[in-house]
């Protein structure tokens, strides 16, 4: 049974970043936004991406849609195909994710590099 989860009330945020962690946080949000950046993925592809629970996968889908950044369609009869994919609005994430991505890179490549970078 499929629950719907409500965005945290705009009250709760002190500042901009917090809201950014709250929408972006965690260990699978960036992978399944970044996953569906080029173009929608059914449940079980990105839980095959991701290597994540289908109870922990279903949680941060229902999360991401509750802010707007993705939507989910179902289509066919049983067995139901879902779907999900970046909504315009989450489009608009792209550029935050890539700069997010080269900056893993480069951290990466420091943690691996010569001690005294």
């Amino acid at each position: 049974m499929r629950t719907p989860t409500s965005p945290p009330r705009v009250a709760q945020f002190s500042c901009s970043l917090e809201v950014i962690v709250a929408v972006l946080g965690g260990k699978w949000k960036p992978g399944i936004l970044f996953n569906l950046m080029n173009g929608p993925l059914g449940f079980a592809e990105l839980r095959r991406k991701l290597g994540v629970s289908e109870k922990v996968l279903a949680q941060q889908l229902r999360h991401l849609e509750a802010h707007g950044v993705i939507n989910r369609s179902a289509s066919g009869r049983a067995p139901l195909r879902v779907t999900y994919a970046l909504t315009p609005y989450g489009r608009t994430l792209r550029p935050i994710l890539l700069r997010m991505g080269d900056w893993g890179e480069r951290h990466l490549a420091r943690l691996q590099g010569p001690s005294d970078v």
